[in-house]
């Protein structure tokens, strides 16, 4: 064989190695909410901030509104290494079988923001991401969507209106008891089914923070809203161990940077969101809004306290006497201030001796 022959099929094989070498790592993120909500905005921006400061290492491509897989597939698809990284809402690792993360499912044991985000990025979010490693996950972030609203085709005011209501709820044995301890019939189904099936009356009613509510036109199909705050929807940003863990050391810092800086991003948002689209469904007029009077919202907290104390043993006691503890600190920290109210928008934690 001729030596030209021989260098030129080395230099071939060079550049296609050159070629493969430099071909970006891609991070196939995964989402069921539609991309103007809190999370979608968040994983747009994370997305930029990524490629950017990876200077091309990597690509994200985003998946919203349940485009490659719904609820109850998107866990597996994450340990299988079918996508990279997920934002499920918290009330899915209960059903993985990392049951300590429904304390966030729990009816108002948040009475504020501040409260929340101490939780998170604490010790008790530490100790709840370090749960996830025996099932070949890591978690990267808490994102934030807001306090959930009640809504359905009938008021729902006193907890008698609740009384054989059908509502939707995330898979959670938690917002299970929480519906039922109000008194009506909690129904799991995926967030994507939920429209057709309020537009259909296979369920009568839901809850969901307010962006999520708009953003999938649910007021379209919901005569009544209660502006109740009495849970919360977060998202826990996650991605397959195995993949993060073979990032070369670099590459994982400046994506770790990347989703801090589009954490403080979204969770600023977060509030913006949920307000706008209130107002949205204000402008809309299919809905009738009520807002919870806050005595009214401690007999909703003192019906719904039990379920506390029924979730211990599973989420665990010393979780959640860590929260009630963190919400303590925050409200004695309120009232040293000279400026604090001199009453809270939402009941504090009362807690489940």
């Amino acid at each position: 064989m001729k030596l030209s022959v021989v260098l030129s099929a080395l230099s071939l094989a060079f550049a296609t190695f050159t070629a493969q070498a430099a071909d970006p790592i891609v991070i196939k993120f995964s989402h069921v909410v539609a991309p103007d909500t809190p999370k979608g905005r968040a994983a747009e921006y994370f997305k930029k901030l990524a490629e950017e400061r990876s200077k091309g290492r990597v690509k994200v491509e985003i998946y919203p509104n349940s485009q490659l897989y719904k609820d109850r597939e998107e866990m597996e698809s994450l340990q299988i290494g079918a996508v990279q990284m997920l934002a499920p809402s918290l009330a899915k690792f209960g059903p993985l079988g990392v049951r300590s993360f429904e304390l966030f499912d729990l009816p108002y044991i948040f009475p504020n923001k501040e409260s929340l985000y101490r939780v998170m990025d604490g010790d008790i979010g530490k100790k709840l991401f370090g749960m996830l490693d025996a099932k070949g996950i890591t978690g990267l972030a808490f994102w934030d969507n807001g306090f959930k609203q009640m809504s359905a085709n009938r008021p729902l005011h006193a907890l008698e209106d609740f009384k054989g209501m059908k509502m939707r709820i995330q898979s959670s044995k938690v917002l299970e008891a929480q519906m039922k301890a109000l008194g009506a019939n909690p129904q799991v189904m995926a967030f994507s089914e939920v429209y057709s099936a309020l537009q259909q009356g296979v369920v009568d009613g839901t809850e969901n923070p307010m962006s999520n509510l708009y953003t999938q036109k649910m007021h379209e199909v919901q005569k009544h809203l209660t502006i109740s705050d009495h849970g919360y929807l977060g998202y826990a940003v996650i991605v397959n161990k195995k993949f993060w863990d073979d990032l070369p050391a670099d590459l994982r810092a400046t994506l770790d940077k990347a989703m801090r800086d589009t954490t403080v991003f979204e969770r600023r948002i977060a509030q913006e969101e949920n307000d706008e689209a209130l107002a949205k469904v204000k402008a809309a007029g299919t809905t009738q809004i009520y807002v919870l009077p806050f005595k009214d919202r401690v007999v909703w907290q003192q019906a719904l306290l039990p379920v506390h104390k029924e979730f211990e043993e599973k989420i665990g006691r010393d979780l959640i006497q860590g929260a009630y503890r963190v919400a303590a600190e925050v409200e004695k920290e309120k009232a040293a201030q000279p400026t604090a109210p001199a009453r809270k928008s939402r009941p504090g934690p009362v807690k489940a001796e």
